[in-house]
């Protein structure tokens, strides 16, 4: 018997990252001369579905499958997940669960996941930029920012690319490593990520070591205390090197100062805790690391080009190729 699969595609899903997922399946597919792995593309209401990038696809109504047994159901979805957010979608994945079926997401879809409270007690995962936002709203639920988290029945992925390597150990786990390998190798899938990888590992950046370590270094320390700032000469304290020098490196490195640099990534936290979160914005602003909200929405606009509260509203509507931040502001 074939494994089934059932992809529930949202409203400016991610396209690049659903097919990923699902062109391994069809790889092992046509490389083991049979079907053993089916599956069906579904939305909510059926019909074209346009993607994040403009592009759309044709799905077949979800009504005419939630009574259908399913191996796994994948939720993929990208921008504004919580208006996804229907009862009839979360009664037929409550249903799959109770039947036995894996749920799993990609990207956003773990936002959906959540809100049908089928993440209470497990480890999950989603994109980075999501991350603080899912802690934030789920807090019951074990929020990892690894690429891809296996907890039982529950399994999800950030996206982008991530979604083939987790496809692949799907395959993996189903028919072992001779498919997988040669899967991959068909994909030019070149190395197999292993679980708990990071999805913002240590390691050289994309195009190599281009950032010296002590950039590196400084933007670790920000990274690591996003709510109570630390001040740039107590940074540059800590990794042995001074001010003027560290200055000039960010300005050849990032083009910004160190300070404008940890203003904008507390920002960008910010940001999706607006957008994604029904959170206060004196909450935000505090949880960012900005003395009063005044302060803070002043940077917020200076950067974005809107005021929090603007944001709030509109920030929550894609449009075609949105980009993140959205209104970006050189200062």
């Amino acid at each position: 018997m074939p494994f089934t699969l059932l992809i529930i595609v949202c409203p400016h899903y991610n396209l690049a990252a659903t097919t990923a997922f699902i062109d391994p399946f069809r790889v092992a597919n046509y490389l083991s001369g049979h079907a053993r792995f089916q599956w069906d593309i579904v939305s909510t209401s059926g019909g074209a579905i346009v993607a994040s990038n403009g592009m759309s696809v044709q799905t077949k109504a979800l009504a005419d499958y939630q009574n259908t047994p399913r191996d796994l159901v994948v939720v993929s979805s990208s921008w504004a997940p919580e208006s996804q957010n229907s009862p009839a979608l979360h009664a037929a994945l409550r249903s799959w669960a109770r039947a036995g079926s894996t749920l799993g997401a990609l990207d956003t879809g773990t936002f959906i996941l959540a809100e049908a409270g089928l993440l209470k007690g497990k480890r999950a995962t989603g994109h980075y930029e999501h991350i603080d936002a899912l802690r934030e709203l789920y807090p019951d639920t074990d929020i990892r920012e690894d690429m891809f988290v296996f907890d039982d029945k529950r399994i999800t992925c950030c996206g982008g690319g991530a979604s083939a390597d987790f496809a692949l150990h799907i395959i993996r786990n189903l028919h072992g490593d001779t498919l997988t390998n040669e899967t991959a190798r068909y994909l030019f899938h070149q190395s197999l990520r292993p679980h708990g990888t990071q999805q913002n590992p240590d390691a050289p950046q994309p195009l190599g070591s281009t950032v010296p370590d002590v950039v590196k270094q400084a933007i670790k320390i920000m990274e690591e205390h996003l709510e109570e700032a630390v001040n740039i000469p107590d940074i540059c304290q800590r990794i042995g090197i001074s001010q003027r020098q560290l200055d000039r490196l960010f300005s050849q490195i990032v083009h910004k100062s160190p300070a404008t640099y940890y203003r904008d990534i507390r920002l960008d936290r910010a940001r999706g805790l607006v957008t994604q979160t029904g959170l206060s914005l004196t909450e935000i602003a505090i949880a960012s690391g900005f003395a009063n909200q005044s302060h803070f929405s002043r940077a917020y606009r200076l950067r974005f080009g809107l005021t929090p509260r603007r944001d709030r509203l509109e920030g929550r509507i894609p449009f075609d190729f949105r980009a993140w931040p959205m209104h970006q502001v050189t200062p």
